[in-house]
């Protein structure tokens, strides 16, 4: 049978999981009667709540005589790692760009990956049914950005499709037929060549890897020579060559729609699932005994930002999590680190504390939202850029930003990245009353920056980032500006002594919670902390007046989601978090020692 292997690549919300739910349905991989999910690829509840894809997963269909695998990819920057994976298993990519506002960062992230490895891309450019498309003007940007990108000569020779992945049509004018996606199916069958295949005996590069209650460890790649059946003696060799572990394989599973189906055999070129290993992770090669050769692993971008995650040793630890000690944190993590490669830890300055490295806030953000689910808690805290040394040069991570916002903010909006040591490399019209502004910022100066970036441009800014380089360090940054209102007491915040508290500043929490002495329960007017009593009652008397029973009414609190909290805490703060509730704290809860150490950090 003929086969192809694709990813569908392309920024965040340009439409990737959409068009691929549409060529599931189109192609007949569902039954008349099957309810179908909207979204399908989209299988776990933060990607459907948040409606992103955070994970890279396989699907297959059958095109005429053809059998083409399709890989979903992440469209965040943050998920990087799973897109430079994966375009190992594939031999062409689809490149999904929307009409209106043409290639964002991700699409730069992807296509310049995909160009490195000699891919030649399918160009379809996706939501022309927008009233404010510009397809002419979206391909001129595309082909900029293949040249930009240094593409040879036939990666520029690519095709292009125009269409709507939501109504489902594709063709090569956009005006139509206006029909299916068959012209996209016959374009990937006629420009995407057969997976390449090596002569010799069994081997596979693992790509992704996950947990199945059933079969244990399932490994996913591409079958790069040989064929493999289930009950095969094999073994694994790492990057150096060095064997990780033996075993047989349990069992070999190819992807068909959205199951997964045992096959006999395993040919060389599918994309395919292995069963039976216990140990192997990404980037091993998995291969029969004589092999002794690993496949070469194509090297992954580094981290670039670091959180300490530590067991919660607060008050109100262990009345909502069951999953509390360090031992229980440390294996999930190490758990985590198996099955993705763009995150790193490393056993912090205690026995109770682990550094986890990754890409950006959200894809930490995700970590710790899946971990609360399962029942964690852990204190975090504040987000650490991971600087280098370079010939004896402090070098920091630098992010080439990209934010379309109303012309009437853009004054702000430049303001506030120059004062965080921004630089400002282009600015344009991106529509009527829209200027796209380009500017590369220290990562540091970007915690935290999004929920302000929103308040300054009333929620109409569209943000986006991508890390760019390593430059000199270029100094510190102003931090936070207010103080924060801090608990001297334990017990549960009372209405009264809230509203006798607003004029301090703005409330994190609501009346009736639960709070302890040092935790976060507001936000000072001013620059320094204030301890404030917040159990405090209204004196009661037995004289009943109008203007003594004032009611009690209270503003709306600040809720912070957690990305926010982290990105608002400063560095003697953590975040707590647990299955119910995030709460803001001092690292040190004794007001005492808090002077203590103040007084130390300044005489250092």
């Amino acid at each position: 049978m003929s086969l192809r292997n694709i990813a569908i690549i392309a920024h965040v919300d340009h439409g990737k999981t959409t068009l691929i739910d549409v060529l599931l349905k189109q192609s007949g991989s569902f039954r008349e009667n099957e309810r179908v999910e909207e979204r399908a690829m989209d299988s776990n509840d933060i990607e459907r709540e948040r409606g992103i894809t955070i994970l890279a997963k396989v699907t297959s269909l059958m095109w005429k005589d053809t059998r083409i695998n399709i890989v979903d990819t992440p469209g965040h920057a943050d998920f990087g790692g799973e897109v430079e994976r994966i375009l190992s298993m594939v031999d062409g990519v689809v490149i999904l760009v929307d009409a209106a506002e043409g290639p964002m960062p991700q699409t730069k992230f992807v296509l310049g990956k995909a160009l490195a490895q000699g891919l030649r891309p399918i160009v379809a450019i996706n939501k022309i049914d927008k009233s404010d498309e510009r397809h002419l003007e979206v391909l001129d940007e595309v082909f900029d950005l293949f040249v930009a990108l240094d593409a040879t000569s036939e990666q520029l020779d690519f095709p292009v499709l125009y269409g709507s992945a939501k109504q489902g049509w594709m063709a090569e004018d956009p005006s139509g037929p206006k029909e299916t996606l068959a012209p996209l199916l016959d374009k990937v069958v006629e420009h995407v060549p057969e997976p390449e295949v090596e002569e010799g005996a069994f081997r596979m590069l693992v790509t992704t890897i996950e947990r199945n209650p059933f079969l244990g460890r399932i490994l996913t790649g591409r079958i790069a020579s040989g064929t493999v059946k289930a009950g095969d003696p094999i073994h694994t060799l790492n990057r150096g060559g060095k064997e990780v572990e033996k075993g047989r394989v349990s069992k070999v599973l190819a992807f068909r729609g959205l199951e997964r189906a045992p096959i006999e055999v395993g040919e060389a070129g599918d994309i395919v699932a292995i069963a039976g290993l216990e140990t192997s992770t990404v980037a091993d090669t998995i291969c029969a005994t004589a092999v002794t050769t690993p496949i070469t692993a194509k090297p992954i971008d580094p981290p670039t930002l670091s959180v300490t995650f530590r067991i919660n040793d607060g008050p109100l630890a262990g009345r909502e999590g069951d999953k509390v000690q360090s031992r229980v944190i440390r294996d999930r993590l190490m758990r985590e680190a198996e099955g993705n490669v763009a995150i790193r830890v490393t056993p912090g300055e205690d026995n109770d504390s682990f550094d986890v490295a990754g890409r950006g806030e959200l894809q930490l953000a995700v970590l710790i939202e899946n971990m609360r689910r399962e029942g964690f808690e852990l204190t975090i805290g504040r987000p650490k850029v991971l600087f280098k040394e370079e010939n004896g040069t402090r070098m920091e991570p630098v992010e080439e930003v990209i934010i379309d916002v109303d012309d009437e903010f853009t004054g702000t909006v430049v303001q506030k990245l120059t004062e965080r040591k921004g630089e400002l490399t282009d600015m344009r019209p991106s529509g009527v009353g829209r200027t796209r502004i380009k500017l590369l910022v220290p990562t540091r100066a970007l915690i935290g920056y999004q929920p302000e970036l929103l308040s300054d441009t009333r929620g109409t800014a569209i943000f986006n980032r991508l890390f760019h380089s390593f430059v000199p360090y270029k100094g510190d940054l102003p931090g936070r500006r207010t103080g924060v209102l801090i608990s001297n007491g334990t017990g549960q915040s009372v209405a009264y002594a809230l509203w006798n508290l607003e004029d301090r500043g703005a409330m994190l929490i609501d009346a009736g919670v639960d709070i302890y002495e040092g935790m976060i329960i507001g936000e000072h007017n001013r620059e320094n902390d204030l301890e404030v009593n917040a159990l405090k009652g209204k004196q009661l008397t037995n004289i009943r007046t109008t203007s003594k029973d004032e009611a009690v009414r209270l503003t709306t609190p600040k809720k912070l989601t957690l990305e926010q909290s982290l990105g608002y805490i400063a560095e003697d703060e953590y975040v707590e978090v647990t299955p119910k509730s995030i709460r803001l704290r001092k690292i040190w809860l004794d007001p005492n020692d808090r002077k203590r150490m103040s007084r130390a950090a300044k005489s250092a």
